[in-house]
């Protein structure tokens, strides 16, 4: 705070007040008297409102309520004066603390965040994901913000965390962080790319999102300037809280600084003596009297005034603990603590009397030379100087001059242990003389400063040296004497005592602090450090007295009185009499306060308001305090007062001031506050308990209010209370009190059940009172709390299973909180009561399947540790909250219409939440889950088996073998519809193992069955295909015959898949399977092969009606054939060879037939030939022959038929028959015209 003095904008406040004083109109016309004063002060008169009566035409009905208006104005007048006696108290303890500091060890609290902040947030989370930012971002990123938003930003349990202040920016990015940490860890690896640094860029992007459009260097300025705030305040901010805690105007903190002298240690100092004697003699009075609060038992009462006593003995050491001299510059020598005889004991007297050796005083002079004046006789250029001395000191010189200007400013600083030291100031000239060994004095000055003397340069004539024809020589300079610490007073007064200054003389007296309780009055001379005289003060009381009749010297006079023994003092100045007493009664620790003479004449006189010219500064701000009506806060006798009272409407206020700041303190007070709670009730004698219970209280009160309140802080000081109650059955004790009021154990008791409530209620709503778990740690601190709250004492541990079922009962209501809650949330409850279609109720029933498994994860991520001991009751919760769901679960699928299937995905997104929790698989509600569907399911099994077999009947009834995909069409559907059911079954992920291996036994087999009739059926419609088709060469195999041929290639590599089983006999039915196929596929190729030997057969037929010897033969011998069945059979085998090759998905397949092929048509030429051994071919027969075995054996080699099929040992027969022909038809009938087996393995 600024010094008074030093601000002309306060003062022109104050006087602004004044003024509206003064004008005040009075009432009544009567003056009020000056003890009266603070009543009759503007705005502090309750009875101006009954002098002034509006004119109403129901005096009854004004008259009351002008009563009612007059009790309110009462009321509100005793809370004002209430707080401003509250604030002096305060002010004190501000302005000299000697007990308690400002912690430094305090977690440093975060900004909390209010609701328009929160809805800036919002907003500009909400730009972020509409693309609005110029932030970049990947697509993980985005959804996870999304995420947080949806989860997080927008909660209601979030809101009410922000309008309980307990929500801060910290608060919303460790909940960021801690939600993208499972996102990033899931995360494929990349390489280069670290997830730590993922997660530090997402932070970073996080932050920009959230701090918006501000400058962070701003904010960052801002955030500095409050955590130091936060931190240590001066006094002057601790001052200006207390202003608005307790509702204090600035001009009235003015008055009262002023008045109490606040910027004065020693007054200061003083006052905590005189409250300090005064805890003492109440202390006897309580003692004496026997007015003793009630006890728990009476042997407390003498343990009672040993604890008053002790607390005051243990100030006394505080304060005499604290240096009288700052920084420790003047060494003064300690006593023992209890020297102050008229507080501790009298008989002590002789023990610490004072000696001359323990007055030790210390003073710094500057002594600053400014010029020489009447220097007339030395020539101009002469060089002139100065010395200075303090006597018994060093000798210091100035610079040198010329005699026309003989000017320095030099200053000199000196040191002494003489109160009234002497200072010597000599003027030299430099002697020009060659014998001349010094130099020449002109003249001198020795002066006698006091702590008191001017500080300002004075001329001083100066004793001109003979020889020196200047005789007005003056020298103007300046003497500072500083005045020590120690030294509260000091100047010349007249004095004479009974066993001291026994001579009416005047002395130089110096009021000397030793110690805090320790003062002497000593007398001084010139030149002397020790005093000649010295009284100690302790037991003496100071006050104003009259002029002493027969004492001639002396002006104003005041004594020093104590038994056996009066000191008469007498000054010559008023004022310094009224600077004297002060000091004096500073010193004696007296609790009668003197009042000067001229303040006595002033209130007694009818109209003077204006001070007296020749008080001090003190007296005309207690004189404007008075006017003010200040003078009864600041004179009334702190021991007088309920300072349990006041300390508890003081923390109450400090504590309303301290939620609403801008910080998230959970009811934590700041540095500041602490320290002055801590001073007000060291100084004042507050009990520690009832500290506590009141702190208690108010916390409880804006707990269940709905603040948000630490419950460490809650578990401190209940743990203080506990240990106060229960403490003297164990020697414990907080405090060193071992006193326990009746009024504390009922009230605690009290507390104590309310406490319970409050704990056991958060832990039921815990979702709600610790959303997302923040803030951190505090529901794992309730629960620690509540073990502590059911503990019947301090040291007898509560037995555990009580705990269980406290917790237990807490959960088992929260399950039915949270599922109401969540189920008003999904808007089920809107449905009862209206018809509501099986469909919008299933769908409703998976919103809320969706919405429980998030609130049961969310319980895991964010409470789950909090609960850590109590691992079991949370798996308890969960299946009671799950419980809770199944009714309305079983309600909706009771509606469903028989064999529906839409209620699966429910199935599917319970289990698979389920079934990876430990404590929950296979739980108590999972097998409800599983009893519910295994019916469901087993009844869509044989559904399915009934419809699958029937579309494989119909569908081969209608099959019209056309592709598709790798087979046909009813292949098609069947194996898809085998897949699709075995995929769901799997994606079920059935958690009883054995109906799981059931199920997968049974659609195995299931499969096994229909590929086996897919099979069959496709063989009977292979071969009745072939025997439809023609005989001739003019046949070509149908894109049906391969579709069929596709068909089983897809049977054999579904059966792999479907039908395929770890378990012994479904592995050798699954083998039956593909024996079936493999047979199947055999048969089917020699059908094929057999078709193409009927074929060739019915061209050798054509061919044997040439035999020689046939009646035939003769006729046709006549015409000449073509080769037209040669070509038409040729391109029948390529044809076939084609499409087989090229429509045919299985390349063995194609091989073994045509290895078949081959080798059939081979055996059967060979046999046609050998048939016809002893008989001569005719030509037409060798060339077609010819033909058809060279095209067969090349078309067969480019198909890829290996050489030793191709060259078998009938090919080799036949090859070399067909030469012997040849050889014999050239011969015979001139040749092939160009046919020829010659070169048939090269020939086109």
């Amino acid at each position: 705070m600024l010094d008074p003095s030093s601000s002309e904008e306060e003062t022109d406040e104050i006087l602004e007040e004044e003024r509206k004083v003064v004008a005040a109109p009075k009432v009544g016309g009567a003056r009020v008297s000056p003890s009266r004063t603070s009543e009759s002060s503007v705005g502090l008169q309750p009875s101006r409102s009954s002098n002034v009566r509006p004119s109403s035409p129901s005096p009854s009905v004004a008259s009351e309520k002008e009563k009612e208006d007059l009790e309110k104005m009462q009321r509100e007048e005793e809370e004002r004066k209430k707080r401003l006696q509250l604030y002096v108290f305060v002010m004190r303890c501000i302005a000299y603390p000697f007990n308690a500091k400002q912690p430094t060890d305090m977690a440093r609290r975060q900004q909390k965040i209010s609701k328009q902040q929160l809805q800036t947030v919002k907003e500009r989370f909400q730009s972020f994901l509409n693309g609005d930012t110029q932030i970049v971002a990947d697509e993980a990123f985005i959804n996870a913000v999304q995420s947080y938003y949806e989860v997080f930003l927008k909660s209601d349990r979030v809101s009410r965390m922000v309008q309980s202040g307990g929500c801060s920016a910290a608060d919303s990015r460790e909940v960021f962080k801690k939600h993208i940490e499972k996102r990033v860890r899931s995360l494929p690896e990349i390489d280069g790319l670290s997830k730590e640094t993922v997660l530090s860029s997402w932070i970073a992007k996080f932050d920009t999102i959230y701090r918006g459009e501000e400058d962070p260097r701003k904010h960052q300025q801002r955030m500095t300037a409050s955590a130091a705030s936060e931190l240590i305040l001066s006094k002057d901010q601790l001052y200006e809280m207390f202003q608005g805690i307790l509702g204090i105007k600035k001009f009235e903190h003015q008055l009262l600084y002023n008045a109490c002298q606040l910027d004065n240690p020693d007054e200061q100092a003083a006052q905590i003596r005189r409250e300090l004697d005064g805890r003492l003699q109440m202390a006897d009075q309580i003692a004496r009297g026997g007015k003793f609060p009630r006890f728990v038992s009476r042997e407390m009462e003498a343990m009672y005034i040993e604890e008053l006593k002790s607390s005051v003995n243990l100030l006394m050491a505080n304060l005499e603990s604290m240096p009288v001299s700052k920084g420790g510059e003047f060494k003064l020598q300690k006593l023992k603590r209890g020297h102050n005889t008229s507080i501790i004991d009298m008989g002590q007297e002789d023990e610490n009397q004072l000696s001359k050796s323990d007055v030790v005083l210390s003073f710094t002079l500057e002594v600053v030379i400014m010029e020489v004046q009447g220097l007339k006789s030395l020539a101009p250029n002469r060089i002139v100087y100065c010395t200075m001395e303090v006597e018994g000191g060093q000798k210091l010189q100035t610079d040198q001059a010329e005699a026309s200007k003989p000017t320095w400013g030099t200053q000199g600083d000196f040191t002494t242990t003489h109160p009234l030291p002497a200072v010597k100031v000599k003027l030299f000239t430099e002697s020009t003389g060659v014998l001349a060994l010094e130099d020449k004095e002109l003249g001198r000055v020795v002066l006698h400063p006091t702590p008191n003397s001017p500080k300002q340069a004075e001329l001083h004539k100066m004793t001109v040296s003979k020889g020196c024809p200047d005789s007005d020589l003056k020298i103007k300079l300046a003497v500072r004497m500083d005045k020590p610490q120690n030294m509260k007073h000091c100047g010349y007064l007249w004095a004479i005592g009974k066993n001291v200054w026994k001579r009416w003389k005047k002395r130089f007296f110096v009021l000397v602090q030793v110690s805090q309780y320790t003062f002497a009055m000593c007398s001084y001379r010139e030149k002397k450090a020790e005093p000649v005289e010295l009284l100690q003060l302790d037991g003496y009381t100071v006050d104003y007295t009259d002029p002493q009749p027969g004492l001639d010297g002396g002006r104003t006079f005041f004594n020093a009185v104590k038994e056996g023994d009066t000191v008469i003092f007498a000054s010559d100045d008023e004022q310094d009499r009224i600077l004297w007493v002060q000091a004096m009664y500073r010193a004696t620790g007296q609790s009668h306060k003197p009042v000067p003479p001229t303040q006595v004449q002033k209130l007694n006189a009818k109209g003077g308001t204006a001070p007296q010219l020749d008080a001090p500064i003190s007296q005309f701000y207690a004189d404007r305090a008075q006017k003010h009506g200040m003078d009864e806060f600041i004179s009334a006798n702190p021991c007088s007062f309920d300072h349990a009272s006041l300390f508890e409407m003081l923390q109450r206020l400090t504590l309303d001031h301290r939620l609403n700041d801008s910080y998230s303190c959970l009811g934590w007070f700041s540095p500041g506050q602490v320290f002055v709670l801590d001073e007000y009730c060291a100084r004042n004698g507050v009990r520690g308990c009832h500290r506590h219970l009141c702190y208690l209280r108010d916390l409880l009160e804006r707990a269940e209010n709905g603040a948000m309140i630490d419950p460490t802080l809650l578990h401190y000081s209940f743990a203080f209370c506990a240990s106060h109650v229960h403490g003297n059955r164990y020697g414990t004790r907080p405090d060193g009190i071992g006193t326990v009021s009746v009024d504390e154990k009922e009230r605690f008791e009290g507390i104590k059940d309310r406490l319970r409530v409050l704990l056991e209620n958060q832990i039921t709503h815990f979702r709600y009172c610790f959303p997302f778990g923040r803030p951190e740690g505090a529901l794992k601190a309730t629960l620690s709390l509540l073990e502590r709250v059911l503990m019947k004492d301090i040291v007898t541990p509560v037995p555990q299973e009580e705990v269980k079922n406290v917790i237990r009962k807490c959960l088992e209501q929260a399950a039915l909180v949270n599922y109401q809650r969540l189920s008003e949330y999904a808007k089920v409850e809107e449905n009862v009561g209206r018809l509501v279609t099986p469909a919008k109720k299933l769908e409703d029933t998976i919103r809320l399947a969706e919405l429980v498994i998030e609130v049961l994860q969310q319980n895991e991520e964010h409470h789950a540790e909090a609960f850590a001991w109590w691992s079991d009751l949370m798996v308890e919760h969960a299946e009671t909250f799950l419980s809770l769901y199944a009714v309305d679960m079983d309600a909706a699928l009771e509606v469903q219409p028989p064999d529906s299937w839409d209620s699966f995905p429910l199935f599917q997104l319970l289990n698979d939440f389920l079934r990876v929790d430990y404590n929950l698989c296979n739980g108590k509600f999972h097998k409800h889950l599983q009893d519910l569907y295994a019916p469901l399911v087993v009844r869509y099994v044989d559904l399915m088996e009934s419809s699958i077999a029937q579309s494989i009947h119909r569908g081969f009834e209608r099959e019209t073998w056309e592709p598709v995909n790798n087979g046909s069409g009813t292949s098609e559907d069947l194996f898809w519809k085998l897949d699709a059911l075995q995929t769901f079954i799997r994606d079920l992920h059935w958690p009883e193992e054995e109906f799981g291996k059931h199920l997968e036994t049974r659609l195995k087999l299931m499969s096994s069955d229909m590929i086996e009739s897919c099979v069959k059926r496709t063989r009977a419609a292979f071969e009745a295909k072939l025997q439809r088709s023609s005989r001739t060469a003019d046949f070509r195999v149908p894109q049906s015959i391969c579709t069929m041929f596709n068909v089983m290639v897809d049977a054999r590599a579904q059966s792999a898949k479907l039908c395929a089983m770890e378990l012994g006999q479904e592995r050798q039915y699954h083998s039956q399977i593909d024996n079936l196929i493999e047979e199947t596929v055999k048969e089917m190729i020699t059908l094929l092969v057999a078709k193409f030997v009927v074929i060739l057969e019915s061209v050798l037929a054509k061919l044997s009606r040439y035999d020689e010897g046939t009646l035939f033969s003769s006729f046709l011998s006549f015409t000449k054939p073509g080769m037209d069945v040669a070509d038409s059979y040729v391109t029948f085998v390529r044809h076939s060879q084609d499409m087989l090759r090229d429509k045919v998905n299985e390349e063995m397949y194609i091989e073994r037939l045509f290895d078949q092929w081959y080798t059939s048509t081979m055996n059967l030429l060979g046999t046609w030939l050998t048939d016809r051994m002893d008989l001569q071919l005719h030509v037409y027969q060798l060339k077609i022959l010819i033909r058809i075995v060279k095209k067969k054996y090349r078309d067969f080699r480019l198909q890829g038929v290996l050489d030793s099929t191709l060259n078998s040992k009938m090919y080799d027969t036949v090859r070399n028959r067909l030469m012997l022909e040849e050889a014999t038809a050239s011969v015979r009938e001139g040749g092939m015209q160009g046919i020829s087996m010659k070169d048939s393995d090269t020939e086109d």
